[in-house]
């Protein structure tokens, strides 16, 4: 099978999409003219044209907004924020207007709408663009939440989301745009709200998703060579959450932990841990244990970066902590 790069399958996504259907269409700050500020839109406007691949000013809650009443008139817009920190600007659309208009016009109107770029830290990029808000939206009924740890399950998911009747929220990275993995050529749909194990074991369950399940596989592999046998589950999607899966796999380990990049308070780690006590009490040999961002702005220098954000070795000691309750 052949391999390529994220920012790709998420263009053959996008690409495959409107050729399929006439009603979509892509905006955003830098999409057209520029080929998309991480080249994830490269070569759209020259196939698809200006009508369809749109340039925007940088006016986040106005191009939300035209999104939004366009999907409730029967189009289905692909939103592009540059960073998922821009999204603020542009939050009362998402939440007061896409996510509520099914409800509360009594089922007249769905909102097919996408809204998707990076989220959470990618370098030494400040505080005010390295924060994560898949819990924040998460929180929201009416959205859905996807975010994809690799090339596969990004094509997948991106393309059941511009699908879905719902808006969806769809988070990236900007450290994940050049990942490289397995594509298949032959179209294929991921279903929203099924998560993955991504590898199997018997001794403690470790879940993740997005960019952090590169530290939860990292983790697994350190302690494979301690004779630890790690199940990795990906969630793929925070909102709806996959809790079964998840609580089959701690009945199956007995311990659990929980590796995300947000900020500990309200966070899908918290979600998940209250929900595995009340279903899987009886299974678990140890308290969970969760790894989260410190909980402090995101500060610049590269060194306190890697000292606030989850880790393999915060990974491993918690994984430990749970293995000898410590």
């Amino acid at each position: 099978m052949r391999e390529i790069q994220f920012r790709e399958a998420l263009r053959e996504a996008m690409s495959e999409e409107m050729r399929r259907d006439g009603s979509i269409f892509l905006m955003g700050e830098e999409v057209a003219e520029y080929n998309g500020a991480y080249k994830v839109s490269q070569g759209m406007l020259d196939e698809f044209g200006p009508d369809r691949v749109i340039d925007t000013p940088i006016a986040e809650l106005g191009f939300a907004g035209i999104g939004t009443g366009a999907a409730m008139n029967g189009l289905r817009p692909i939103i592009e924020f540059m960073t998922f920190n821009f999204s603020l600007v542009a939050i009362d659309q998402i939440i007061n207007s896409a996510a509520k208009i099914l409800s509360m016009s009594g089922g007249q109107y769905n909102c097919p709408i996408v809204f998707r770029g990076p989220t959470g830290n990618a370098g030494q990029l400040g505080a005010q663009h390295s924060q994560n808000f898949e819990n924040w939206f998460a929180n929201t009924p009416g959205l859905k939440v996807v975010v994809p740890s690799n090339p596969y399950d990004a094509k997948g998911l991106l393309k059941t989301s511009i699908r879905d009747n719902d808006p969806v929220i769809f988070m990236e990275s900007e450290l994940m745009y050049g990942d490289k993995g397995e594509v298949p050529t032959e179209e294929y749909l991921i279903p929203i709200g099924v998560a993955d194990v991504k590898r199997a074991g018997t001794d403690v369950t470790i879940v993740s998703f997005g960019k952090i399940m590169k530290v939860a596989l990292a983790a697994s592999q350190e302690l494979e060579k301690e004779g630890i046998s790690a199940e990795v589950v990906d969630l793929r999607t925070v909102r709806p959450i996959d809790y079964a899966t998840v609580v089959e796999s701690v009945k199956k380990t007995n311990r659990l932990v929980i590796v995300e990049e947000a900020w500990p308070l309200s966070s899908i780690s918290t979600e998940l841990t209250y929900h595995v006590q009340k279903h899987a009490f009886d299974y678990l040999d140890a308290p969970i244990h969760r790894i989260n961002s410190m909980d402090v702005p995101l500060p610049y220098a590269p060194t306190l970066i890697q000292a606030i954000l989850p880790n393999v070795e915060r990974t491993v000691k918690a994984v430990k902590a749970v293995m000898y309750k410590a």
